[in-house]
């Protein structure tokens, strides 16, 4: 008996579910959709199964302080790219465990559909984009001038 016989049985769904719905798992992106930096990952997991053990549990390690260390930066009041370098230590991970290649992947397809709808933008949205930021700057300066607020912590 297949899981998805076992959950049809119990809870009535009978074959409308498949044994990967009933996982939580959705279907991936089409095969022309997956970004060339995962497919390079993919090829390059393949070379990197085939090497010693110490070599892999250093690249975990390493791939985990990377982690870390760019959710230290993500934190208020810290300097640094803090959510580029949690993608660059996934990349290391991702040599290593699905999740983490899952992960990544998700964050890849996400910023090629914001990348691709940035490039939809018209010239009007664009403009209303800048002068938007530019008055948002313009109050900052204001409101630092009339408060007195310290624009560098000396």
């Amino acid at each position: 008996m297949s899981p998805s016989d076992r959950l049809g049985a119990k809870s009535g769904y009978g074959d409308r579910v498949s044994e990967c719905e009933h996982l939580g798992s959705r279907p991936g992106p089409d095969a022309e959709d997956i970004p060339d930096l995962i497919r390079k990952l993919r090829e390059r997991k393949v070379r990197h199964k085939q090497r010693h053990i110490v070599h892999r549990a250093a690249v975990v390690a390493f791939g985990f302080l990377v982690v870390l260390a760019g959710i230290v930066m993500s934190g208020p009041g810290v300097p640094g790219p803090g959510i580029a370098v949690i993608l660059v230590g996934l990349g290391f991970l991702a040599l290593e465990f699905d999740r983490a290649e899952r992960l990544l992947e998700r964050a890849l397809v996400w910023a090629d559909r914001t990348r691709e709808r940035a490039e939809q933008t018209s010239a009007t949205q664009r403009i209303l984009a800048g002068v938007a930021g530019a008055l948002a700057l313009g109050g900052f300066v204001v409101a630092a001038i009339l408060w007195d607020i310290p624009l560098l912590p000396v």
